[in-house]
């Protein structure tokens, strides 16, 4: 335990010389203005167009529980979308001249794209009575098409994710805490888009669909605008002279030392992948699908995925204000995580009064809360602490870690309902 935490302040202090005592960044006298945050704001933006998809999926379970009442479509929506964004952060990994070939702004706009292609299959499938038609297998069918187009999106995050957290990586650190606070203000988003269509329709079986269409037809409104946005950043000045610093100083990254590297992150590359393990194995299907009320009936899932939100959000934006310094305390405080199993598990199996609405609550706060700042100050210090040539692969490792513990933490979700 000792050495471990002088190996991980000896690096630290090597790699990490911007940091001010109180955990935020000391600005370079010599780094671009971005003077109206505009190129944050963006940053802000995309982050949050890049999660809105997945947000949309799974905040709609009312909807698609109601289409398909046998199928667990949480879990299935999970596993689908977090293993083909992984395979696209593998790809991407392991093609070496990926970031060559395809511009950093056409694999932005080939992604969002995609998202919103993906988006109007639902409402596209019930406009044309697909549902209505009677027959079991043009119901599955319709089913399998729906879930189809979550691998799409999954395919599309994976190449946005990887490529936006690549990119920050090099950036200084303001950026990549910008996306992932924008990713988590798109679940907020979502939720409020979600339970606004919710109460302005009536709750009958034609409101509920009426509202998921709209819902989905706005996301995709947002989603298009990212698309503008994303082709907006590179005509910034701040951004220009960015790329062009980053450009200078990069030299192409051999395999010896992005063994090196792999080997200086390894530690903050598990500590990411047990945040998500125990949040995707919790978050949505255990809070969606296992948890009832007779309080808040069918709005309590939408209720808890709104708390998770929220929470998220908070966690990943109090990073603007303190960034842990440590990755052994941060890598031992996603380890502490675990404690989450044994407390859901004894608010569903319990003693009667772990299991009303107050200690779900709570838990599903602090479940967003860790979630948010763990990741946000792992993903900020794990590129800022290699060189800048090796910082955008530093990322796209983060990332890939971060996407095969979405994917373990999908696939253990399953073991709520065994």
């Amino acid at each position: 335990m000792i050495i471990f935490h002088k190996l991980w302040n000896q690096n630290m202090v090597q790699n990490l010389k911007g940091m001010e005592k109180g955990g935020s960044f000391i600005r370079d006298e010599n780094e671009p203005r971005d003077t109206y945050k505009i190129a944050y704001i963006i940053h802000f933006l995309l982050g949050a167009g890049n999660l809105l998809p997945w947000n949309a999926f799974i905040t709609a379970v009312d909807y698609f529980g109601y289409l398909y009442p046998t199928k667990h479509v949480e879990n299935v929506f999970s596993v689908a979308y977090m293993t083909s964004s992984v395979l696209i952060l593998v790809l991407m990994l392991s093609w070496t001249k990926w970031n060559q070939t395809l511009s950093l702004r056409l694999r932005l706009n080939l992604g969002f794209s995609m998202f919103v292609l993906s988006l109007m299959v639902t409402p596209i499938i019930e406009w044309t009575n697909w549902h209505q038609n009677g027959t079991n297998v043009e119901s599955n069918a319709a089913y399998f098409v729906i879930v189809a187009s979550v691998v799409i999106c999954g395919l599309a995050d994976g190449l946005i994710g990887g490529s936006l957290v690549g990119s920050a990586g090099k950036l200084p650190k303001q950026y990549m805490q910008a996306i992932f606070a924008g990713t988590a203000s798109s679940g907020v988003l979502i939720s409020i888009l979600r339970i606004i269509t919710k109460v302005s329709l009536p709750h009958t079986p034609q409101g509920l669909k009426t509202s998921a269409h709209l819902y989905f037809i706005t996301s995709t409104t947002i989603l298009i605008g990212c698309i503008i946005c994303c082709n907006l950043l590179y005509k910034l000045p701040v951004m220009q002279q960015h790329y062009a610093l980053v450009q200078d100083n990069c030299l192409p990254c051999s395999r010896h030392k992005f063994q090196d590297m792999a080997r200086t992150i390894r530690w903050p590359a598990f500590g990411i992948f047990a945040i998500y393990t125990v949040t995707l194995s919790i978050f949505p299907g255990f809070l969606a699908e296992n948890l009832e009320s007779k309080l808040f009936k069918d709005w309590y899932p939408i209720l808890l995925i709104t708390v998770y939100n929220v929470s998220d959000f908070a966690g990943k934006s109090f990073t603007a204000v303190y960034v842990l310094k440590s990755f052994g305390k941060a890598t031992w405080f996603c380890i502490a995580r675990l404690i989450f199993y044994p407390l859901f598990t004894a608010c569903l199996h319990g003693p009667k009064w772990l299991k009303n609405e107050v200690p779900i609550i709570f838990l599903t706060t602090m479940l967003g809360l860790t979630n948010g700042y763990l990741t946000s100050v792992i993903m900020i210090l794990a590129p800022k602490s290699v060189p800048t040539s090796e910082a955008e692969i530093a990322a796209i490792v983060m990332a890939v870690s971060l996407g095969m513990g979405l994917v373990s933490g999908s696939v253990l979700g399953w073991f709520w309902i065994i």
